[in-house]
């Protein structure tokens, strides 16, 4: 019973770490890449695709031979976002500021150190052949990452960039801890968090927390786009209030009362459920 137990899991292992490596955008492989990304050989993985490709989590293209996620991937991956209280709650909200404003709105939760995008919706004027969800951002290179950050305990932006995690990603990504601190400061005194050619060149954001029924901050909301859409130096304080107006409204849909005043908290204490 051991052994089966045993080979069972690690059967179940191999085949998660076959669908961990379509996590990449436009992630289309070949059997030789599998190999390569996961380390195991070509009679396993020929197998193991064999067997996704027959439930539905692979699916093969008729003329290139390469795999591609498949339609029980799909419609797991929505289960798991419409069972989110925070996707649920924003999900309207989202899309009719989209609509409103033309530019890209985003959200992301906080989780594992990181941010993880639960959707987002293109604006007219900032359009994207992609979606957003279930891709992650640094916390350090994102207009939304600073919205959390600046409500974190001090010593948890110290150790974040301590630990070596504030790589850059252009030359306007704030890698110096002092200019973080002094950027986080501006955050709490503004209400919410701009970022411009931190993480891509040519884009921007707005954004603004959102915060749990404990009143500690969960998520965060952004309006996105290119530069010339957003146009910060006459148009920031408007999306600002936009987006904190927007991010409010959340953060009452997921049961914060504004008579709470949240103090910063260690990371393990924000990750609360959005519920």
């Amino acid at each position: 019973m051991t052994t089966e137990s045993g080979a069972g899991t690690q059967a179940v292992e191999r085949a998660m770490s076959l669908l961990l490596c379509f996590s990449d955008e436009d992630s289309e492989l070949r059997i030789s890449e599998l190999c390569a990304r996961t380390g195991l050989g070509q009679s396993t993985v020929s197998r193991m695709v064999a067997s996704l490709d027959r439930l539905g989590f692979v699916v093969q293209d008729a003329r290139t031979g390469l795999y591609r996620l498949g339609p029980t991937a799909v419609t797991l991956g929505s289960v798991a976002l419409n069972s989110s209280p925070l996707f649920r709650t924003a999900r309207q909200i989202a899309q009719n500021l989209a609509q409103s404003t033309g530019l890209g709105v985003n959200l992301a939760e906080f989780r594992d150190d990181q941010l993880f995008y639960l959707c987002n919706f293109e604006g007219a004027r900032a359009p994207k052949n992609f979606t957003m969800a279930g891709r992650t951002a640094p916390l350090h290179a994102t207009g939304m990452g600073k919205a959390v950050l600046a409500e974190l305990d001090p010593a948890y932006v110290r150790g974040y960039y301590a630990e070596g995690r504030a790589d850059a990603y252009t030359p306007h990504t704030l890698t110096d801890l002092g200019a973080m601190e002094d950027a986080l400061a501006e955050v709490r005194s503004r209400g919410c968090a701009t970022e411009v050619e931190e993480l891509a060149f040519g884009r921007a954001c707005v954004a603004a927390p959102i915060r749990g029924r404990g009143g500690n901050v969960v998520a965060a909301l952004s309006l996105s786009g290119p530069l010339s859409e957003l146009d910060l130096p006459n148009r920031r304080q408007e999306w600002a209030l936009t987006v904190i107006e927007a991010a409010d409204e959340l953060s009452v849909g997921l049961g914060f009362s504004v008579t709470r005043a949240p103090q910063p908290r260690p990371a393990a204490a924000v990750a609360e459920s959005a519920g």
